[in-house]
């Protein structure tokens, strides 16, 4: 019984944590939702690909994908082009005012979280990026999308922007 009890209060920690991402949201520009960040953070992360990866690492519908994709390129933030192997498909890459957006967003949120955190030690700064990894990685390991990620952009933009299936 006691591992139940165990669970039960990090489920209550998981409910919890919604404050901390809709707190980071609200720091977020009106017109970069998070679904907006999610797709920049992917791009900048793995770099240039098709949609239907995009939609696979967003673990959203294509439908879902294609309106955040939409979004972000009305901006400029990033670009559609042919796909040299398949003329019908669509490579997205990130423009350099994608970048720059990607650059602002994980300044913001370090900049958030250098503040909620100050009085947290280094290590335990790297001892929840650790575990949160390690629970992150039981659920959903990117490995398994066959995409090998770049020098990190910013893991923690990419962990608070990640879109879950159910929302958006």
């Amino acid at each position: 019984m006691a591992e139940q009890a165990r669970y039960e209060e990090l489920i209550r920690q998981f409910s919890a944590f919604g404050a901390v991402k809709r707190e980071i949201g609200r720091m977020m520009p009106s017109e970069c939702p998070s679904g907006s960040a999610a797709v920049l953070t992917l791009l900048g992360r793995y770099g240039d690909m098709r949609m239907s990866k995009l939609s696979e690492l967003l673990a959203v519908d294509m439908s879902v994908t294609s309106r955040h994709v939409a979004h972000v390129a009305e901006r400029g933030w990033i670009e559609r082009s042919p796909d040299p192997a398949d003329k019908r498909s669509r490579i997205l890459r990130l423009t350099p005012a994608g970048q720059a957006l990607l650059d602002q967003l994980s300044r913001r949120t370090c900049r958030l979280l250098a503040e909620r955190l100050s009085d947290w030690s280094d290590d335990e700064v790297s001892q929840l990026t650790a575990l949160m990894a390690r629970l992150r990685a039981s659920f959903d390991d990117t490995r398994a999308h066959g995409l090998e990620p770049r020098p990190p952009v910013s893991p923690v933009l990419e962990q608070i922007t990640r879109t879950p299936a159910t929302t958006q």
